[in-house]
């Protein structure tokens, strides 16, 4: 095992977010948390601080994606209801896209909003029933048509993520005011299959800082990155009535672990009062359930010495009281853990356990310490691919995963986007036991019929190309090779290319071993972006697109020095996820 060197949420990012708790603390304080707040003082006098009757469920403000930062407040009565700062345009012709927050509980009532703004700016800061949007919602440029993307704003972790009673939950770290990471409220979208999703109002708010009446969803600084599963057994006692209780872990930055709650289906969430539940040097817990053991288990990157950077790991009954149970070197943020059947026979189950990178270890866990079977790790996601996370308490005993797909949305009002759901499986392999992560089988839902094909094609060097026209942006294209004398195989898609070296068995850089001399890939190509899945899982890649937001023009297979069959081309246009086909 090694501590990666390539660190991706920067020092900068923590030092922003204290920077702006810092801010938030010249909030007026409303007495110490307690029975009874102190009463709110007003807002702090500002030229752009005026009253907004609430007619509609949302705040609409103008943002720019070259903007001036700066703080808006937003409160109602005596509460405090949100607190951000937002990339404002430096006049009312700089507007690239509309932000909103949700304020639905609070129809028929008054907000006092504070921005400091251009005047003409801050005016246009209004109550709305619509969401403004100056491109075409889900059909803008570069807008991803099967990958999960946030309706506004900056996106980085998945967080959150669990099943409750017909819906899938998804959360992530969210900047809904700017193109670039800030705030980190918690987005939240739902779904049925995974594949089509709903935005949903923000879980989690940021900046609530010492203020007592603040919203309920509010935290004292950043929302960074956490989980989400089902207390079934009502462990915590927050239960209310017949529906069981979803519970939320995540770091809120500089105080600790903390938990947030809803008893009502995810539609609103409460911050413990009791927060943080755990206090250390590190963040981003997993949350899981151990059988076994009746008992909870967190799971989270720590620095706990003597280990160094660690993935440490935390039991309770009742979600509220903690104890520090082991820890486990080479690891950086955004822990995970599971346990999955090797090629499929439940009687042999191991556990996996990753980082943010993705790069995993196999091993053994009692419940409080995870046991590695052997040294090093193993891999199967390539590129820009982090902070990946699985969905908890799912229905069918799947484990699937999504991941922050890194990639720049150039000029849009969202930037960002999300890996596809992979389904996580363990496979007997020459190498030993190995995780594969295939597409999930929902997707395939999303095919147009009538499907272009060709098989048993052979392919050389001086006449070998296959070609076939590709008017559109979004297809699933599956190869199956056979070996021949060629050294490779070439598949062209719009100014895009994948490649799988018959020599050194690799598609791209990801090793993918030939099995009775033949291969097989699948290319899923969305607007700004395509993810490749070799072998059925053993190998998968995110990469952004050449050409972002294009018709393709062409997909065209061809033979590098000698010849080779393809057994099978096969390609489907791909339907939006987001319209009804």
């Amino acid at each position: 095992m090694h501590t990666p060197t390539r660190i991706i949420r920067p020092l900068w990012s923590w030092l922003a977010c204290l920077a702006l708790l810092a801010a938030t603390s010249a909030l007026p304080a409303q007495g110490a948390t307690g029975d009874t707040p102190a009463k709110q003082q007003p807002a702090p006098p500002s030229d752009n601080t005026r009253e907004v009757k609430i007619t509609g469920k949302y705040i609409i403000f103008p943002v720019s994606n070259k903007g001036q930062r700066s703080r808006m407040t937003i409160r109602v009565g005596e509460q405090l209801v949100h607190n951000l700062d937002c990339d404002f345009p430096p006049n009312k012709e700089s507007i690239d896209w509309w932000g909103w927050l949700d304020v639905s509980e609070y129809l028929g009532k008054t907000a006092i909003i504070s921005a400091k703004a251009d005047p003409e700016v801050a005016a246009m800061i209004e109550s709305s029933n619509q969401l403004r949007n100056l491109q075409p919602l889900y059909d803008e440029a570069l807008r991803p048509q099967f990958h999960m993307s946030q309706m506004r704003g900056w996106n980085n972790d998945p967080n959150g993520m669990c099943y409750y009673d017909g819906s899938y939950h998804f959360f992530w770290q969210s900047n809904p005011a700017g193109a670039p990471w800030a705030n980190m409220y918690w987005g939240h979208a739902t779904s049925p299959d995974m594949v089509h999703w709903s935005e949903q109002a923000h879980a989690l708010r940021p900046f609530g800082d010492n203020v007592a009446n603040r919203h309920q969803s509010m935290a004292r600084a950043c929302c960074f990155s956490g989980s989400g599963n089902v207390d079934t057994n009502n462990s915590a006692g927050f239960q209310k009535g017949k529906e069981k209780t979803m519970v939320l872990v995540f770091t809120d930055t500089g105080c600790g672990e903390s938990l947030a709650y809803s008893t009502n289906r995810g539609k609103t969430w409460t911050y413990y009062e009791g927060n943080p539940v755990i206090k250390h040097s590190g963040r981003d817990p997993k949350l899981i359930w151990y059988a076994p053991g009746k008992h909870w288990v967190i799971t989270l990157f720590d620095e706990r010495a003597p280990f160094g950077q660690n993935i440490s790991i935390y039991t309770s009954k009742d979600l509220k009281q903690w104890e520090y149970a082991s820890s486990i070197t080479g690891f950086f943020e955004c822990a995970e853990m599971f346990e999955l059947p090797v090629d499929g026979n439940k009687d042999n189950k191991k556990w996996v356990m990753f980082a943010a990178d993705a790069q995993y270890v196999i091993g053994n866990f009692d419940g409080k310490k995870f046991t590695p079977e052997h040294q090093g790790k193993h891999q199967v996601h390539w590129g820009p691919y982090y902070a990946s996370q699985c969905f908890s308490n799912s229905p069918d005993g799947r484990v699937v995963q999504i991941g922050w797909a890194r990639i720049d949305m150039p000029g849009m009002p969202f930037n960002q986007a999300f890996s596809l759901p992979t389904q996580l499986t363990l496979h007997t392999t020459d190498e030993g036991i190995r995780m594969y992560a295939d597409p999930i089988k929902e997707l395939e839902g999303l095919r147009k019929p009538k499907p272009k094909k060709e098989t048993n094609k052979v392919l050389t060097a001086e006449a070998g190309t296959l070609e076939m026209a590709a008017t559109g942006q979004t297809y699933d294209i599956v190869v199956t090779l056979k070996k021949g004398s060629a050294s490779q195989a070439v598949l062209h898609f719009g100014e895009n290319v994948v490649t799988y070296d018959f020599g050194s068995q690799r598609l791209d850089d990801m090793p993918l071993k030939m099995q009775n001399d033949k291969v097989t890939f699948r290319v899923l190509v969305d607007r700004p972006m395509f993810e490749v899945s070799g072998g059925g899982g053993a190998c998968y890649k995110t990469a952004g697109r050449r050409d972002m937001g294009k018709p393709l023009g062409k997909i065209s297979l061809s033979a590098q020095g000698g010849t080779l069959t393809v057994e099978s081309l096969t390609v489907h246009e791909m339907n939006s996820a987001w319209k009804k086909p």
